[in-house]
C-alpha cells in the first residue's frame, strides 16, 4: 500500500507509528495492496482553514477525511478494487489538547484519530446511532489490535 505521510504541522509527530497503523487499518479491512493514501500533519491555522472551507464551522478541528475513489472495505476472500483512498488531515495541536483532557498521549489520540478518519474514507459514518455505534466499535477493535491494549476512548464533541 502506498502510504505517504506528511508533516506540515511545526509539530513534531511519530510518523512511523502512524504509517504502520495506516498499513494495520488497510490490511484489517481488506483494502487493495495498491490502494493509495496521504495523511497529512498541518498547524491549527490551516486545518481552520479547511475546517471553515469544507464544513463552514470556525476553529480548528481535530481530523478531516477527504475521499477520493470511494473504495470500500473488501473480504478475506476478495479485496477492494485498486485506487486511491484519499487524504486523511490530522492536527497535532488539537490531538494534544484532546489528548490532555482524555488522560492519555498525544501519540494514542493521534493513532485515535488516524483510524477514524481512515474509517471515514472507506464509507464509515456516525451521524444515527446505529452508524455511530458499528463505527466507533470497529475503530476500538482496530486500534486495540494495533497497539496490543484497549485503545483509548474517543473524546466526545
Amino acid at each position: 500500500m502506498a502510504v505517504e505521510i506528511l508533516n506540515e504541522s511545526g509539530t513534531a509527530v511519530e510518523e512511523d507509528i502512524l504509517l504502520k497503523l495506516a498499513r494495520h487499518v488497510l490490511t484489517a479491512l481488506h483494502l487493495h495492496p495498491g490502494a493509495e493514501l496521504s495523511v497529512i500533519c498541518v498547524d491549527e491555522a490551516a486545518m481552520e482553514q479547511l475546517h471553515l472551507e469544507w464544513m463552514d464551522l470556525p476553529g480548528a478541528t481535530d481530523v478531516m477525511s477527504f475521499p477520493m475513489d470511494e473504495l470500500r472495505p473488501g473480504t478475506a476472500e476478495s479485496s477492494s478494487p485498486e485506487g486511491v483512498l484519499g487524504d486523511v488531515v490530522i492536527c497535532p495541536q488539537v490531538a494534544a489538547i484532546q489528548a490532555k483532557r482524555g488522560g492519555h498521549s498525544t501519540t494514542d489520540e493521534m493513532s485515535l484519530l488516524l483510524t477514524h478518519g481512515l474509517l471515514h474514507l472507506v464509507g464509515f459514518d456516525h451521524d444515527e446511532p446505529d452508524e455511530k455505534a458499528e463505527m466507533f466499535a470497529l475503530q476500538h477493535q482496530l486500534l486495540s489490535d494495533f497497539l496490543g491494549r484497549p485503545a483509548p476512548k474517543p473524546t466526545e464533541d
